[in-house]
Order: C-alpha cells, then sequence, then structure tokens
C-alpha cells in the first residue's frame, strides 16, 4: 500500500546520488553535472536526510554504497532511463540525416536490401559509408554503425541483428558429383567468424582438403560458392536470399553457432528515439515479407 505522506526526494538530489554512484566519488559527480563538489555533497547529505538511510561509507579517501544504497540504485536508474527515453520520444527533436557505416559484405546482404523500409523515417536523408578495415580514425558519434562482435560496446542503442549461425554451402552443379562435399574444394573467407578448422574440431570432420580458393571478404566469396568453385562455410543469415533462390544450397543440417553476430549501433547525437525504433524494426525485418 502507497505511504501516501512520503514525501518524493527533489529530482537533483536523486541526480547527484546516481551520478555519485556511477562514477564513485563526488569530485566526478560534481565534473559531470557542472556542480561544486560541496553541492554534491550537500544534496547527497539532503536526501539521506530525507530517506533516515545512509546511501554511502564515506572513507578518508574514498567513498562506497552501503546496502541500502545498492539496493536502491538500480530502481534509480531504471526510473532515470525511463524518464529520459519517453521525453525523447515525446519532445525530442528528429534527425535531419542519418549516416550509416558497415563493411561492403553487410551492406549489400544486410542493409541495401531494408533501405526501402526506412522512407518513413520523417524526411531524413540516408548516407551509406563503407567501412575500411584496419582504418583507425576516429569514431564519429553521428554515426549509425553496424560492427561484428559480442554487443559490449557502449553506445546508447544497441540491436543484435541475427543469431549468428554457420554453415556450409555450395553452388547446386556441385551435387551432381559423387564424393561426399566434404571432399570437395573448399573456399576461405578471412574475418572475424568460425573457419573450416573450428568447423572440424566441433563436428569431428577432417581439416583437409585445404582450402582452394581464399578471399579477404564475403562478396567475393560467395560469387566464387555461386559458380560452383567450391564449398564456402558462411553465415547462414547473410545467404537467405541465395538459398531461397537456389542459387546455394546448404550441405548436411548440421549448424555451428556462434556466440558473436553483427550490431546495429547508434548514440543519441546520431538518431533520436523515435527514429532508432523504427530503424530496429527495419533492421530485424525479415526480407520477403513487405
Amino acid at each position: 500500500m502507497t505511504d501516501r505522506n512520503f514525501k518524493m526526494p527533489p529530482l537533483e538530489w536523486i541526480r547527484a546520488f546516481e551520478a555519485t554512484a556511477r562514477l564513485g566519488s563526488f569530485t566526478a559527480a560534481a565534473a559531470e553535472t557542472g556542480l561544486t563538489q560541496s553541492a554534491i555533497s550537500q544534496r547527497i547529505g539532503h536526501l539521506e536526510k530525507l530517506l533516515n538511510t545512509a546511501l554511502f561509507h564515506r572513507r578518508s579517501r574514498t567513498i562506497e554504497l552501503t546496502l541500502e544504497g545498492e539496493a536502491w540504485l538500480p530502481h534509480v536508474r531504471a526510473s532515470l532511463n525511463s524518464l529520459r527515453d519517453s521525453s525523447e520520444a515525446l519532445f525530442g527533436a528528429v534527425r535531419g540525416s542519418l549516416t550509416f557505416s558497415a563493411s561492403q559484405s553487410i551492406i549489400d546482404l544486410w542493409l541495401q536490401p531494408r533501405l526501402h523500409l526506412l522512407c518513413d523515417l520523417s524526411t531524413a536523408s540516408i548516407s551509406v559509408q563503407t567501412m575500411v578495415l584496419g582504418a583507425h580514425s576516429a569514431p564519429q558519434d553521428d554515426v549509425i554503425r553496424i560492427r561484428y562482435g559480442s554487443g559490449d560496446w557502449p553506445h546508447d542503442y544497441k540491436l543484435k541483428l541475427f543469431d549468428e549461425q554457420i554453415v556450409p554451402v555450395a553452388s547446386p552443379k556441385l551435387l551432381k558429383g559423387q564424393d561426399h562435399w566434404t571432399q570437395w574444394p573448399r573456399i576461405a573467407c578471412s574475418g572475424p567468424r568460425p573457419g573450416w578448422n573450428d568447423w572440424a574440431s566441433r563436428f569431428d570432420t577432417p581439416t583437409t582438403p585445404l582450402p582452394k580458393w581464399r578471399f579477404d571478404t564475403l562478396l567475393p566469396a560467395l560469387g566464387a560458392a555461386r559458380v560452383g568453385m567450391g564449398v564456402l562455410l558462411t553465415s547462414q543469415a547473410l545467404c537467405k536470399a541465395d538459398l531461397a533462390s537456389g542459387r546455394l544450397v546448404q550441405l548436411g543440417s548440421d549448424i555451428l553457432q556462434h556466440h558473436e553476430s553483427y550490431w546495429l549501433l547508434a548514440s543519441r547525437d546520431a538518431v533520436s528515439r523515435a527514429q532508432w525504433e523504427k530503424l530496429a524494426a527495419a533492421m530485424r525485418h525479415p526480407l520477403g515479407d513487405d
């Protein structure tokens, strides 16, 4: 039952508590919020007095959350995040232009087939930039990125595009041969995905024959597989169009699950909350379900 006599703490006191708990010091919280250290300390003191509970242990050189502070912190963060997200969704400025950065393979195989679904993202103009492998340029906060990994990036918005499942594929032309597919020429592709050695270890298959063809990106590797140059180990999600059209066939039912995959990443400088929600829906949209 709600206690109607409970007095809600002022928001600025709560923000001072959250910043201090997150950053681990009054000084850092003061720098982030634009206040003085004494002002942060004073607001937290008022908050503790109102709640009749100590939120921090003050040491000579450090501060630590009390058990009560640790218990309250997740609720504070969830409430502040909800308030921020709802405010941005209702009142946030819609970005006039959206810029995407991805590898050429993911642009061709995932992004471009779904770009038409972004037409209702207000009147924003859309730019697509090809990510150059090995480039060391400084990250841009106003760019929407598609990157491969486990998802541990410090972005405001993150979306896993699909679960990575690795499968062997080949042209139907090769099916006319009498040998089992593990004896056919193999195609290798550089990159972060598991390769033929990982496949051999997982399914106890020979590591030979060694790949006859090696490519540094997925697009030419898929092209080689389409014309019957060999068997390619690749992402099932990224070759769905080839599998659906019959240009490629999946060989067997074995699937190598991988913990990493492609993620859509953005900051609040790159896209508004409302735009992100539409963008996320478009990027997860199955092809053929338009």
